[in-house]
């Protein structure tokens, strides 16, 4: 069962878990469950969604109950007008706060399949804040130092782009751990032993929209899954959300 954060007869969140999909995608054609239909099966009702998070991903994802809904709240996510804000653990100590102002171009059709020599589209504006939440280091040479680094960060993308989050933390050589294609191998290795924990280490713990039925503010909440809150708490930062 998924874990519903809200609902009413306009829209619907739930808690994603990492390593579900919200819809079909060739990248993983070997799936056969999807958010959008085990979430349209669990409440017996068409249901739809309103934007993606990477599969590795977990926390809130948002849903219309119907088409003008969509439409409403689909506009808002388009301008860039709704508050998003997720938790991410990174490698190394980033500053204490900071804006990444780094245009981005689309990796992958909406089919995921990825784009070919010279097909992809242009790069557009991408923006991040990030805020530094807590930082530890551990007496392990993981990589080329003997100790090991690493921050609990808040991210709040101003924009919309593909992967935006994972690409711009690399971009500013602080990867998420867990991260297979813009993380670091050892790191990401070195969490899968010492924590037991091999998933992506970002979850989207907060959106704030316009309610599209009358126009209120609406902020929608998601704890850490628990395989994530695991890890914060071995690391010492239980608590801390930002």
């Amino acid at each position: 069962m998924l874990d519903i954060l809200y609902r009413d007869d306009f829209l619907v969140a739930i808690n994603k878990p990492a390593g579900l999909l919200v819809h079909r995608s060739d990248i993983d054609r070997h799936e056969t469950r999807f958010a959008v239909q085990s979430l349209r099966d669990q409440i017996g009702r068409r249901v739809h969604p309103l934007h993606r998070l990477d599969k590795g991903t977990s926390g809130v994802l948002l849903f219309a109950l119907d088409a003008a809904s969509a439409r409403a709240v689909g506009g808002q996510f388009q301008r860039d007008e709704i508050a998003k804000r997720y938790l991410a653990i990174v490698r190394g100590w980033p500053p204490d706060a900071g804006v990444i102002d780094h245009p981005l171009s689309r990796q992958f059709d909406d089919y995921g399949r990825k784009f070919g020599p010279g097909g992809a589209p242009e790069p557009l504006p991408a923006v991040t804040e990030y805020r530094r939440l807590a930082t530890v280091e551990l007496p392990d040479a993981v990589d080329r130092y003997p100790t090991a680094r690493y921050a609990l960060v808040e991210l709040s993308p101003r924009s919309g782009r593909q992967h935006q989050l994972r690409r711009h933390l690399k971009h500013i050589a602080h990867p998420i751990i867990g991260d297979a294609t813009w993380g670091k191998g050892r790191h990401n290795r070195f969490f899968q032993q010492r924590f037991g924990c091999g998933r992506l280490l970002l979850a989207c713990t907060r959106l704030e929209l316009r309610h599209p039925q009358d126009g209120r503010a609406l902020a929608i909440e998601a704890p850490p899954e628990e395989n994530f809150a695991a890890v914060l708490r071995a690391l010492g930062w239980d608590g801390i959300r930002g």
